[in-house]
Protein backbone atom coordinates (compact mmCIF):
# COMPACT_ATOMS: atom_id res chain seq x y z
CA UNK A 1 0.00 0.00 0.00
CA UNK A 2 1.65 3.01 -1.07
CA UNK A 3 -1.13 5.55 -0.30
CA UNK A 4 -2.07 7.18 3.04
CA UNK A 5 -5.68 9.25 3.23
CA UNK A 6 -5.48 12.06 5.26
CA UNK A 7 -8.80 13.81 6.03
CA UNK A 8 -9.25 15.61 2.85
CA UNK A 9 -5.55 15.24 0.93
CA UNK A 10 -3.77 12.30 0.36
CA UNK A 11 0.06 11.70 1.36
CA UNK A 12 2.35 9.24 -0.75
CA UNK A 13 4.57 7.35 1.66
CA UNK A 14 7.59 7.59 0.41
CA UNK A 15 8.06 11.83 -0.21
CA UNK A 16 5.26 12.88 2.19
CA UNK A 17 4.33 15.29 -0.82
CA UNK A 18 1.20 17.11 -1.22
CA UNK A 19 -1.36 14.76 -3.41
CA UNK A 20 -3.79 17.49 -5.30
CA UNK A 21 -6.36 14.61 -5.29
CA UNK A 22 -8.99 15.44 -2.29
CA UNK A 23 -9.91 12.36 -0.50
CA UNK A 24 -12.74 13.85 1.94
CA UNK A 25 -13.78 17.19 -0.51
CA UNK A 26 -11.14 19.14 1.21
CA UNK A 27 -7.58 20.18 0.71
CA UNK A 28 -5.10 20.76 3.71
CA UNK A 29 -1.56 21.49 2.36
CA UNK A 30 1.58 18.81 4.01
CA UNK A 31 4.25 20.18 3.34
CA UNK A 32 7.20 18.11 1.37
CA UNK A 33 9.55 17.38 4.42
CA UNK A 34 11.93 14.85 2.87
CA UNK A 35 14.45 17.87 1.55
CA UNK A 36 17.14 15.63 2.00
CA UNK A 37 16.31 12.40 0.06
CA UNK A 38 19.21 12.67 -2.05
CA UNK A 39 21.70 12.84 0.66
CA UNK A 40 23.98 10.13 1.74
CA UNK A 41 22.33 7.70 4.42
CA UNK A 42 24.06 7.10 6.97
CA UNK A 43 24.33 4.48 9.36
CA UNK A 44 22.35 4.00 12.73
CA UNK A 45 25.86 4.41 14.87
CA UNK A 46 26.35 7.57 12.84
CA UNK A 47 23.08 8.82 13.33
CA UNK A 48 23.60 8.61 16.56
CA UNK A 49 26.71 9.90 16.79
CA UNK A 50 25.46 13.08 14.69
CA UNK A 51 22.45 13.38 17.16
CA UNK A 52 24.53 13.20 20.51
CA UNK A 53 27.31 16.08 18.89
CA UNK A 54 24.51 18.28 18.37
CA UNK A 55 24.07 17.72 14.52
CA UNK A 56 20.93 17.94 12.94
CA UNK A 57 19.27 15.29 11.45
CA UNK A 58 18.04 15.57 7.81
CA UNK A 59 14.76 14.15 6.95
CA UNK A 60 16.29 11.18 5.31
CA UNK A 61 18.02 10.41 8.84
CA UNK A 62 14.80 10.27 10.48
CA UNK A 63 13.37 7.88 7.85
CA UNK A 64 16.00 5.51 8.27
CA UNK A 65 16.35 5.66 11.81
CA UNK A 66 12.06 5.47 11.65
CA UNK A 67 12.14 2.63 9.23
CA UNK A 68 15.00 0.45 11.32
CA UNK A 69 12.46 0.74 14.84
CA UNK A 70 9.71 -0.14 12.56
CA UNK A 71 11.12 -3.29 11.02
CA UNK A 72 13.13 -3.96 14.31
CA UNK A 73 16.88 -4.30 12.01
CA UNK A 74 17.56 -1.76 15.21
CA UNK A 75 19.33 -3.17 18.61
CA UNK A 76 17.32 -2.20 21.75
CA UNK A 77 20.70 -0.32 22.65
CA UNK A 78 20.70 1.74 19.65
CA UNK A 79 17.33 2.46 20.03
CA UNK A 80 17.89 4.10 23.77
CA UNK A 81 20.64 5.58 23.00
CA UNK A 82 19.22 7.66 20.02
CA UNK A 83 16.64 8.65 22.28
CA UNK A 84 18.86 9.54 24.88
CA UNK A 85 20.71 11.81 22.04
CA UNK A 86 17.35 13.35 21.37
CA UNK A 87 16.76 13.79 24.88
CA UNK A 88 20.01 15.65 25.57
CA UNK A 89 20.40 17.82 22.40
CA UNK A 90 16.38 18.56 21.32
CA UNK A 91 15.39 18.93 17.64
CA UNK A 92 13.94 22.07 15.73
CA UNK A 93 10.95 22.48 13.86
CA UNK A 94 11.30 20.48 10.77
CA UNK A 95 12.97 17.49 12.41
CA UNK A 96 10.08 17.30 15.04
CA UNK A 97 7.85 17.32 12.29
CA UNK A 98 9.59 15.09 10.20
CA UNK A 99 9.84 12.39 13.30
CA UNK A 100 5.96 12.65 13.45
CA UNK A 101 5.40 12.37 9.90
CA UNK A 102 7.26 8.99 9.51
CA UNK A 103 5.95 7.83 13.17
CA UNK A 104 2.10 8.10 11.62
CA UNK A 105 3.50 6.71 8.31
CA UNK A 106 5.50 3.12 10.02
CA UNK A 107 1.73 1.62 9.76
CA UNK A 108 -2.08 2.07 8.83
CA UNK A 109 -3.66 5.38 8.19
CA UNK A 110 -7.44 5.38 8.22
CA UNK A 111 -9.24 6.39 5.45
CA UNK A 112 -13.07 7.29 5.89
CA UNK A 113 -15.71 8.14 3.40
CA UNK A 114 -16.17 10.89 1.76
CA UNK A 115 -19.18 11.97 2.94
CA UNK A 116 -17.59 12.50 6.54
CA UNK A 117 -15.19 14.80 5.06
CA UNK A 118 -14.92 17.78 7.95
CA UNK A 119 -16.74 16.04 10.50
CA UNK A 120 -14.21 13.99 12.65
CA UNK A 121 -12.80 15.98 15.91
CA UNK A 122 -10.90 14.35 18.30
CA UNK A 123 -9.29 15.95 21.68
CA UNK A 124 -6.42 14.63 23.39
CA UNK A 125 -5.19 15.50 27.25
CA UNK A 126 -1.69 15.27 28.82
CA UNK A 127 -2.83 13.29 32.00
CA UNK A 128 -4.68 14.51 35.06
CA UNK A 129 -6.03 13.39 38.18
CA UNK A 130 -10.18 12.74 38.12
CA UNK A 131 -9.67 13.40 33.56
CA UNK A 132 -12.87 11.71 32.60
CA UNK A 133 -13.88 14.25 30.17
CA UNK A 134 -13.78 12.21 26.89
CA UNK A 135 -16.51 10.28 28.22
CA UNK A 136 -18.84 13.26 28.74
CA UNK A 137 -17.18 14.81 25.31
CA UNK A 138 -16.98 12.30 22.99
CA UNK A 139 -20.94 11.43 23.12
CA UNK A 140 -21.65 15.52 23.43
CA UNK A 141 -19.49 15.61 19.87
CA UNK A 142 -21.36 12.94 17.75
CA UNK A 143 -24.74 14.59 19.25
CA UNK A 144 -23.88 17.48 17.75
CA UNK A 145 -23.14 15.15 14.43
CA UNK A 146 -19.13 14.95 14.38
CA UNK A 147 -17.49 11.53 13.78
CA UNK A 148 -15.35 10.76 17.04
CA UNK A 149 -12.63 7.88 16.50
CA UNK A 150 -11.31 8.48 19.73
CA UNK A 151 -7.65 6.47 20.40
CA UNK A 152 -7.17 6.56 24.02
CA UNK A 153 -4.72 5.51 26.35
CA UNK A 154 -4.23 3.63 29.57
CA UNK A 155 -2.86 4.66 32.77
CA UNK A 156 0.76 5.30 33.97
CA UNK A 157 1.88 6.39 37.03
CA UNK A 158 -0.58 8.48 38.94
CA UNK A 159 -2.60 9.45 36.17
CA UNK A 160 -5.83 7.38 35.06
CA UNK A 161 -6.65 6.20 31.60
CA UNK A 162 -9.73 6.17 30.00
CA UNK A 163 -9.43 2.85 28.70
CA UNK A 164 -9.23 1.74 32.25
CA UNK A 165 -12.38 3.45 33.41
CA UNK A 166 -14.49 2.15 30.16
CA UNK A 167 -13.33 -1.34 31.22
CA UNK A 168 -14.87 -0.76 34.51
CA UNK A 169 -18.49 -1.66 33.04
CA UNK A 170 -18.92 -5.11 32.34
CA UNK A 171 -18.65 -6.25 28.68
CA UNK A 172 -17.14 -2.88 27.16
CA UNK A 173 -14.63 -3.61 24.82
CA UNK A 174 -11.96 -1.15 23.58
CA UNK A 175 -10.45 -3.19 21.17
CA UNK A 176 -12.52 -2.95 18.00
CA UNK A 177 -10.76 -3.49 14.15
CA UNK A 178 -10.54 -0.74 11.81
CA UNK A 179 -13.46 -2.33 10.05
CA UNK A 180 -15.47 -2.60 13.10
CA UNK A 181 -14.49 1.26 14.14
CA UNK A 182 -15.92 2.58 11.04
CA UNK A 183 -19.58 0.68 11.83
CA UNK A 184 -19.65 2.22 15.26
CA UNK A 185 -18.63 5.54 13.88
CA UNK A 186 -21.39 5.14 10.64
CA UNK A 187 -24.24 3.80 13.33
CA UNK A 188 -23.51 5.88 16.73
CA UNK A 189 -20.89 8.91 15.94
CA UNK A 190 -18.38 7.90 18.51
CA UNK A 191 -16.20 5.19 20.04
CA UNK A 192 -13.36 5.17 22.61
CA UNK A 193 -10.76 2.24 21.51
CA UNK A 194 -7.16 1.26 22.41
CA UNK A 195 -4.38 1.61 19.61
CA UNK A 196 -4.42 -1.48 17.21
CA UNK A 197 -1.17 -3.12 16.44
CA UNK A 198 -1.03 -2.08 12.75
CA UNK A 199 -1.68 2.18 14.21
CA UNK A 200 1.70 3.72 14.25
CA UNK A 201 3.52 0.45 15.67
CA UNK A 202 7.17 2.74 15.38
CA UNK A 203 5.49 4.54 18.58
CA UNK A 204 5.00 1.34 20.61
CA UNK A 205 8.77 0.62 20.08
CA UNK A 206 9.55 4.27 20.94
CA UNK A 207 7.17 4.83 23.95
CA UNK A 208 8.65 1.54 25.73
CA UNK A 209 11.72 2.46 25.63
CA UNK A 210 11.41 6.10 26.64
CA UNK A 211 9.80 4.61 29.61
CA UNK A 212 12.74 2.66 30.87
CA UNK A 213 15.60 4.99 29.50
CA UNK A 214 14.51 8.10 31.86
CA UNK A 215 13.46 9.90 28.11
CA UNK A 216 9.76 10.34 29.26
CA UNK A 217 9.93 14.34 28.93
CA UNK A 218 11.49 14.63 25.63
CA UNK A 219 9.24 17.49 24.03
CA UNK A 220 9.80 15.79 20.43
CA UNK A 221 9.26 12.59 21.70
CA UNK A 222 6.00 13.72 23.42
CA UNK A 223 4.84 15.52 20.61
CA UNK A 224 6.01 12.99 17.60
CA UNK A 225 4.02 10.05 20.04
CA UNK A 226 0.61 12.36 20.49
CA UNK A 227 0.18 14.16 17.18
CA UNK A 228 1.47 10.78 15.10
CA UNK A 229 -1.34 9.09 16.69
CA UNK A 230 -3.58 11.38 16.01
CA UNK A 231 -2.50 12.44 12.62
CA UNK A 232 -3.33 8.33 11.82
CA UNK A 233 -6.86 8.75 12.63
CA UNK A 234 -7.57 11.10 9.59
CA UNK A 235 -9.03 14.10 11.85
CA UNK A 236 -10.40 17.05 10.50
CA UNK A 237 -9.23 18.80 13.95
CA UNK A 238 -8.17 17.95 17.17
CA UNK A 239 -7.67 19.91 20.37
CA UNK A 240 -5.29 19.25 23.27
CA UNK A 241 -5.81 19.91 27.05
CA UNK A 242 -2.58 20.65 28.18
CA UNK A 243 -2.19 20.73 31.56
CA UNK A 244 -0.02 22.38 34.24
CA UNK A 245 0.43 22.57 38.21
CA UNK A 246 0.70 19.95 41.06
CA UNK A 247 -0.87 17.09 39.57
CA UNK A 248 0.51 17.50 35.73
CA UNK A 249 3.56 17.08 33.63
CA UNK A 250 4.59 20.32 33.90
CA UNK A 251 4.08 22.05 37.19
CA UNK A 252 4.47 25.53 35.56
CA UNK A 253 2.42 27.73 32.96
CA UNK A 254 5.26 28.48 30.83
CA UNK A 255 6.69 24.47 30.30
CA UNK A 256 3.20 23.61 29.25
CA UNK A 257 2.91 26.35 26.92
CA UNK A 258 5.99 25.17 25.16
CA UNK A 259 4.90 21.71 24.75
CA UNK A 260 1.18 23.37 23.52
CA UNK A 261 3.12 25.44 20.85
CA UNK A 262 4.97 22.96 19.53
CA UNK A 263 1.90 20.61 19.79
CA UNK A 264 -0.53 22.85 17.45
CA UNK A 265 2.02 23.27 15.13
CA UNK A 266 2.87 19.50 14.71
CA UNK A 267 -0.56 19.02 13.92
CA UNK A 268 -1.25 22.02 11.76
CA UNK A 269 1.83 20.64 9.65
CA UNK A 270 -0.12 16.97 8.94
CA UNK A 271 -3.11 18.97 7.86
CA UNK A 272 -5.16 18.69 11.22
CA UNK A 273 -6.94 21.85 12.51
CA UNK A 274 -5.10 21.75 15.97
CA UNK A 275 -5.79 24.28 18.84
CA UNK A 276 -4.88 24.15 22.43
CA UNK A 277 -5.83 24.63 25.78
CA UNK A 278 -4.29 25.36 28.64
CA UNK A 279 -5.83 24.17 32.24
CA UNK A 280 -4.69 24.01 36.03
CA UNK A 281 -4.36 20.56 37.22
CA UNK A 282 -3.66 20.72 40.79
CA UNK A 283 -6.35 19.25 42.58
CA UNK A 284 -8.89 16.92 40.72
CA UNK A 285 -11.57 17.34 38.43
CA UNK A 286 -15.11 16.55 39.48
CA UNK A 287 -15.76 14.35 43.12
CA UNK A 288 -14.95 10.90 42.00
CA UNK A 289 -11.44 9.81 41.46
CA UNK A 290 -10.76 6.19 40.31
CA UNK A 291 -11.85 3.98 37.63
CA UNK A 292 -15.48 2.99 38.36
CA UNK A 293 -16.47 6.00 40.10
CA UNK A 294 -15.53 8.27 37.69
CA UNK A 295 -17.72 6.35 35.25
CA UNK A 296 -20.39 7.01 37.77
CA UNK A 297 -19.66 11.01 37.94
CA UNK A 298 -19.59 10.60 33.78
CA UNK A 299 -23.22 9.18 34.13
CA UNK A 300 -24.51 11.30 36.00
CA UNK A 301 -22.92 14.48 34.39
CA UNK A 302 -24.55 13.28 31.44
CA UNK A 303 -28.11 12.87 33.24
CA UNK A 304 -28.16 16.10 34.08
CA UNK A 305 -25.99 16.31 37.58
CA UNK A 306 -23.19 18.71 36.36
CA UNK A 307 -20.20 19.95 38.26
CA UNK A 308 -18.85 23.15 37.03
CA UNK A 309 -15.41 22.15 36.81
CA UNK A 310 -16.05 19.21 34.82
CA UNK A 311 -18.69 21.24 32.10
CA UNK A 312 -16.24 23.88 32.22
CA UNK A 313 -13.54 21.45 30.41
CA UNK A 314 -16.05 19.48 28.17
CA UNK A 315 -17.73 23.04 26.80
CA UNK A 316 -14.51 24.75 26.37
CA UNK A 317 -12.91 21.53 24.46
CA UNK A 318 -16.10 21.12 23.03
CA UNK A 319 -16.66 24.43 21.58
CA UNK A 320 -13.38 24.74 20.10
CA UNK A 321 -13.48 21.28 18.60
CA UNK A 322 -16.73 22.70 16.89
CA UNK A 323 -15.76 26.01 15.98
CA UNK A 324 -12.75 24.13 14.25
CA UNK A 325 -14.83 22.01 12.41
CA UNK A 326 -16.46 24.56 10.76
CA UNK A 327 -19.62 23.37 12.88
CA UNK A 328 -20.07 26.83 14.87
CA UNK A 329 -19.63 30.36 14.02
CA UNK A 330 -17.39 30.54 17.06
CA UNK A 331 -16.07 28.91 20.23
CA UNK A 332 -19.07 30.41 22.14
CA UNK A 333 -21.46 29.08 20.07
CA UNK A 334 -19.90 25.81 19.51
CA UNK A 335 -19.77 25.39 23.82
CA UNK A 336 -23.84 26.40 24.02
CA UNK A 337 -24.18 22.95 21.38
CA UNK A 338 -22.21 21.15 23.27
CA UNK A 339 -24.15 22.58 26.86
CA UNK A 340 -27.47 21.50 24.76
CA UNK A 341 -26.00 18.10 24.01
CA UNK A 342 -25.41 17.32 27.56
CA UNK A 343 -28.83 19.13 28.72
CA UNK A 344 -31.15 17.64 26.65
CA UNK A 345 -30.26 13.84 27.29
CA UNK A 346 -28.61 13.77 23.49
CA UNK A 347 -25.45 13.03 24.96
CA UNK A 348 -26.38 10.15 27.38
CA UNK A 349 -28.16 8.28 24.48
CA UNK A 350 -25.23 8.68 22.83
CA UNK A 351 -22.86 7.11 25.30
CA UNK A 352 -25.56 4.50 25.62
CA UNK A 353 -25.33 3.40 22.09
CA UNK A 354 -21.70 3.12 22.14
CA UNK A 355 -21.91 0.90 25.29
CA UNK A 356 -23.84 -1.21 22.91
CA UNK A 357 -22.04 -1.21 20.20
CA UNK A 358 -18.94 -1.77 21.98
CA UNK A 359 -20.30 -5.17 23.39
CA UNK A 360 -21.85 -3.82 26.56
CA UNK A 361 -25.50 -6.03 27.07
CA UNK A 362 -28.89 -3.69 26.15
CA UNK A 363 -30.39 -4.78 29.45
CA UNK A 364 -26.90 -3.29 31.23
CA UNK A 365 -26.30 0.17 28.96
CA UNK A 366 -30.18 0.69 29.51
CA UNK A 367 -29.79 0.08 33.15
CA UNK A 368 -26.62 2.31 33.28
CA UNK A 369 -28.62 5.02 32.04
CA UNK A 370 -31.49 4.76 34.20
CA UNK A 371 -32.13 7.94 36.14
CA UNK A 372 -32.14 6.06 39.65
CA UNK A 373 -29.59 3.34 38.68
CA UNK A 374 -28.02 1.71 41.74
CA UNK A 375 -24.13 1.68 40.24
CA UNK A 376 -22.95 -0.97 42.28
CA UNK A 377 -25.21 -3.78 40.81
CA UNK A 378 -23.48 -3.69 37.89
CA UNK A 379 -20.26 -1.72 38.98
CA UNK A 380 -18.01 -3.66 41.02
CA UNK A 381 -17.84 -1.87 44.50
CA UNK A 382 -14.60 -2.31 46.80
CA UNK A 383 -15.03 -4.78 49.65
CA UNK A 384 -14.12 -1.54 52.20
CA UNK A 385 -14.72 2.16 52.20
CA UNK A 386 -13.03 4.31 55.02
CA UNK A 387 -13.94 7.95 55.68
CA UNK A 388 -11.60 10.49 57.09
CA UNK A 389 -12.67 13.38 58.88
CA UNK A 390 -11.44 16.72 59.40
CA UNK A 391 -8.93 17.98 62.06
CA UNK A 392 -10.21 21.07 62.70
CA UNK A 393 -12.41 23.56 62.15
CA UNK A 394 -11.68 25.22 58.52
CA UNK A 395 -12.90 26.23 55.30
CA UNK A 396 -11.38 23.45 52.82
CA UNK A 397 -9.83 26.00 49.69
CA UNK A 398 -7.74 22.91 48.29
CA UNK A 399 -6.68 19.35 47.96
CA UNK A 400 -3.97 17.83 46.56
CA UNK A 401 -5.07 15.41 43.35
CA UNK A 402 -1.66 14.59 43.63
CA UNK A 403 -1.20 13.18 47.20
CA UNK A 404 -4.20 11.67 46.75
CA UNK A 405 -3.58 9.91 43.17
CA UNK A 406 -0.41 8.61 45.04
CA UNK A 407 -2.11 6.68 47.13
CA UNK A 408 -5.08 5.56 45.45
CA UNK A 409 -2.20 4.04 42.80
CA UNK A 410 -0.47 1.86 45.82
CA UNK A 411 -4.13 0.85 46.99
CA UNK A 412 -4.67 -0.43 43.55
CA UNK A 413 -6.05 2.08 41.23
CA UNK A 414 -3.08 2.48 39.28
CA UNK A 415 -0.19 0.50 37.42
CA UNK A 416 3.50 1.10 37.85
CA UNK A 417 4.64 -0.42 34.23
CA UNK A 418 3.09 -1.12 31.22
CA UNK A 419 0.68 -4.24 30.90
CA UNK A 420 -0.40 -4.36 35.00
CA UNK A 421 -3.87 -5.02 36.08
CA UNK A 422 -5.81 -2.45 38.13
CA UNK A 423 -8.91 -2.45 40.29
CA UNK A 424 -11.11 -1.05 38.74
CA UNK A 425 -13.58 -0.26 42.44
CA UNK A 426 -10.72 1.33 44.45
CA UNK A 427 -11.22 5.23 44.67
CA UNK A 428 -12.45 8.17 46.43
CA UNK A 429 -15.20 10.26 46.62
CA UNK A 430 -15.14 13.99 48.29
CA UNK A 431 -17.33 14.47 50.69
CA UNK A 432 -16.92 18.23 51.83
CA UNK A 433 -17.99 21.27 49.62
CA UNK A 434 -14.88 23.98 48.89
CA UNK A 435 -15.63 27.69 50.33
CA UNK A 436 -18.36 26.33 52.99
CA UNK A 437 -16.73 26.15 56.54
CA UNK A 438 -16.68 22.46 57.87
CA UNK A 439 -16.48 21.59 61.89
CA UNK A 440 -13.86 19.24 63.92
CA UNK A 441 -14.82 15.72 63.12
CA UNK A 442 -16.68 16.31 59.56
CA UNK A 443 -16.25 13.56 57.11
CA UNK A 444 -14.85 14.89 54.26
CA UNK A 445 -12.90 12.04 51.76
CA UNK A 446 -14.16 8.70 51.54
CA UNK A 447 -11.86 6.11 50.69
CA UNK A 448 -13.26 2.86 48.65
CA UNK A 449 -10.48 -0.03 49.22
CA UNK A 450 -9.85 -3.74 49.23
CA UNK A 451 -6.65 -5.44 50.56
CA UNK A 452 -4.30 -4.33 51.77
CA UNK A 453 -5.91 -1.83 54.20
CA UNK A 454 -4.71 1.80 54.55
CA UNK A 455 -1.36 2.30 56.43
CA UNK A 456 -0.98 4.92 59.29
CA UNK A 457 1.20 6.79 56.76
CA UNK A 458 -1.41 6.50 53.83
CA UNK A 459 -4.11 7.83 56.28
CA UNK A 460 -1.16 10.52 57.68
CA UNK A 461 -0.65 11.75 53.47
CA UNK A 462 -4.42 11.93 52.84
CA UNK A 463 -4.91 14.34 55.95
CA UNK A 464 -2.47 16.11 54.44
CA UNK A 465 -3.80 16.44 51.51
CA UNK A 466 -6.35 18.47 52.49
CA UNK A 467 -5.95 22.00 52.78
CA UNK A 468 -8.41 24.07 55.23
CA UNK A 469 -7.99 27.85 56.11
CA UNK A 470 -10.03 29.57 58.91
CA UNK A 471 -11.93 31.60 56.35
CA UNK A 472 -12.03 32.50 52.83
CA UNK A 473 -13.48 35.34 50.25
CA UNK A 474 -11.64 34.35 47.62
CA UNK A 475 -12.90 34.07 44.19
CA UNK A 476 -13.08 30.68 42.17
CA UNK A 477 -10.75 30.86 39.49
CA UNK A 478 -11.77 29.03 36.12
CA UNK A 479 -9.55 25.95 35.35
CA UNK A 480 -8.91 26.65 31.77
CA UNK A 481 -6.17 29.09 31.91
CA UNK A 482 -5.80 30.00 27.52
CA UNK A 483 -5.94 28.82 24.74
CA UNK A 484 -3.75 28.47 21.94
CA UNK A 485 -5.26 28.43 18.29
CA UNK A 486 -3.20 31.36 16.20
CA UNK A 487 -2.14 28.59 13.66
CA UNK A 488 -5.67 27.72 13.24
CA UNK A 489 -7.66 29.71 10.55
CA UNK A 490 -10.74 28.40 9.02
CA UNK A 491 -11.25 28.43 5.35
CA UNK A 492 -12.07 31.56 3.90
CA UNK A 493 -12.80 32.70 7.18
CA UNK A 494 -10.27 34.61 9.35
CA UNK A 495 -12.13 37.20 10.88
CA UNK A 496 -13.46 34.80 13.47
CA UNK A 497 -10.36 32.55 14.09
CA UNK A 498 -9.43 32.69 17.78
CA UNK A 499 -6.24 34.56 19.08
CA UNK A 500 -3.09 33.04 19.87
CA UNK A 501 -3.40 33.37 23.26
CA UNK A 502 -7.22 34.15 24.50
CA UNK A 503 -8.20 34.39 28.30
CA UNK A 504 -10.70 31.28 29.32
CA UNK A 505 -14.82 33.24 28.84
CA UNK A 506 -16.12 35.02 31.42
CA UNK A 507 -18.19 32.11 33.27
CA UNK A 508 -22.28 31.72 33.21
CA UNK A 509 -24.55 30.43 35.70
CA UNK A 510 -25.07 26.74 35.74
CA UNK A 511 -28.20 25.71 34.80
CA UNK A 512 -27.43 22.10 34.72
CA UNK A 513 -29.33 20.28 37.31
CA UNK A 514 -29.93 17.11 38.34
CA UNK A 515 -32.74 15.07 36.18
CA UNK A 516 -34.32 18.78 34.93
CA UNK A 517 -32.40 20.16 31.92
CA UNK A 518 -33.15 23.71 31.47
CA UNK A 519 -35.91 24.29 28.73
CA UNK A 520 -33.06 26.50 27.23
CA UNK A 521 -30.03 26.54 26.62
CA UNK A 522 -27.80 29.77 28.61
CA UNK A 523 -27.19 33.17 26.73
CA UNK A 524 -23.63 33.81 28.33
CA UNK A 525 -20.86 31.69 26.35
CA UNK A 526 -20.08 28.92 28.55
CA UNK A 527 -17.22 27.45 30.13
CA UNK A 528 -19.67 27.31 33.48
CA UNK A 529 -17.69 28.70 36.51
CA UNK A 530 -15.23 25.97 38.62
CA UNK A 531 -14.96 25.80 42.12
CA UNK A 532 -11.51 25.98 42.67
CA UNK A 533 -8.95 28.35 44.10
CA UNK A 534 -5.92 29.37 42.78
CA UNK A 535 -2.73 27.76 43.85
CA UNK A 536 1.12 28.21 44.04
CA UNK A 537 2.51 26.84 41.29
CA UNK A 538 6.09 24.81 41.93
CA UNK A 539 9.02 25.57 39.25
CA UNK A 540 10.35 22.14 39.08
CA UNK A 541 8.76 20.01 36.10
CA UNK A 542 7.48 16.38 36.69
CA UNK A 543 8.38 13.06 34.98
CA UNK A 544 4.92 11.30 33.61
CA UNK A 545 3.67 10.39 30.18
CA UNK A 546 2.08 13.57 28.25
CA UNK A 547 1.09 11.36 25.46
CA UNK A 548 -0.06 8.41 28.14
CA UNK A 549 -4.18 9.14 28.03
CA UNK A 550 -6.10 11.05 29.16
CA UNK A 551 -5.72 10.43 27.93
CA UNK A 552 -3.57 9.94 31.40
CA UNK A 553 -7.44 10.94 31.70
CA UNK A 554 -7.27 9.20 38.19
CA UNK A 555 -10.40 10.36 38.97
CA UNK A 556 -12.43 13.52 40.55
CA UNK A 557 -13.09 15.38 43.40
CA UNK A 558 -12.87 19.21 43.05
CA UNK A 559 -15.02 19.63 46.19
CA UNK A 560 -18.71 19.15 46.70
CA UNK A 561 -20.77 22.24 45.60
CA UNK A 562 -24.08 22.00 48.02
CA UNK A 563 -26.03 24.89 49.37
CA UNK A 564 -29.64 25.85 49.93
CA UNK A 565 -31.18 27.25 47.08
CA UNK A 566 -28.53 26.17 44.56
CA UNK A 567 -28.29 23.25 41.99
CA UNK A 568 -25.23 21.06 43.50
CA UNK A 569 -22.22 22.19 41.66
CA UNK A 570 -22.96 25.77 43.70
CA UNK A 571 -23.77 28.07 41.08
CA UNK A 572 -26.94 30.05 41.04
CA UNK A 573 -29.70 28.45 39.54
Amino acid sequence: MNSYHLDGTQLQKSTGKHVSQPVCGMTHTVHNLDRSANAAMLSIPELIKKKRDGGELSDSDIKTFMEAVTSGSIQDCQTGAMLMAIWQQGMDARETATLTKEMMLSGEVMSWPPEWAGLLVDKHSTGGVGDKVSLVLAPALAACGCKVPMISGRGLAHTGGTLDKLESIPGFSVYQTAEQVRTILSEVGCCIVGQTETLVPADRVLYATRDITCTVDSLPLITGSIISKKGAESLTALVLDVKFGRAALYKDLDGAKELARLLVKAGNDLGMRTGAVLSRMDGVIGRRVGNGLEVVEALETLKGDALPDLMELVVTLGGLLLYMAGLAADRSEGGRKIFRAVASGDALQKFRAMMEAQGVSRETARELCSPDVDYFKILRKARHQLELTAGRDGVPVDVDGLLLAQVLHKLGAGRSKAGQPVNHSVGAELLVPFGQKVTKGTPWLRVHYEEPALSPEQIRRLHDALVLESSTDRPMPSLVQEDLTSAFERDGDHDEAPSSASPAPQPAPCTLNRRRPPPNPPDAPLPLASPSFGRRQPSSRGRHHADEEEDGEGGGGRGGRGGGGRCRCGAPP
